[in-house]
Order: C-alpha cells, then structure tokens, then sequence
C-alpha cells in the first residue's frame, strides 16, 4: 500500500476528497519527521512506537571486494508494533 492508497480509503471512509486527504497525510508524516529528527519519542497508541536509537560503529564486509569495511556510527528509527497491530491476524 502506498500513500495515494490510503488518500483513496481515507476519500471512500471519510468523505474527504482526494487533495484534502493527501493533505492530511502529509502533515502527519510532517510531524511524524519533524519529532523524529528532534530526537523525540512519537507513540501512536494500538499502532506502534517509534524512537530514535543510537547505532554503534562496527565492521561489515562488502562482499565485491571481499575486504573487511568499517560502518561508522549513525542513528536509526526503532519501530516497535502496538498491541492491536500485534493481534491482527
């Protein structure tokens, strides 16, 4: 599923048109990145929570080469599923 899939079920659902629906999500990813990038918990409840989680330096291995390379350190979003996202099946 992509976003204009879910503008399309928001139009059918909601009675929005299209163009407002798109509108909607776009702010909420917005939001969604602009808390992120401040480094702050976004909690969605029944969905999931997402957090910004250090990444420690290491070693990989780029295989074309067959050398041993060195991954620097970075930040990675931690997604973590809600309860009613885990009982769906």
């Amino acid at each position: 599923m992509i976003k204009n899939d879910i503008a399309l079920t928001m139009e059918e659902k909601s009675g929005f048109n299209k163009a407002k629906s798109l509108m909607i999500i776009e702010k909420i990813l917005e939001e969604l990145n602009t808390a992120l990038a401040n480094d702050e918990k976004v909690e969605i409840r029944g969905f999931a929570t997402f957090k910004i989680v250090p990444k420690k330096t290491g070693y990989g291995r780029d295989i074309r080469k067959n050398k041993q390379i060195k991954i620097k350190k970075g930040k990675r979003i931690k997604f973590r599923p809600g309860q009613d996202l885990k009982n769906l099946k």
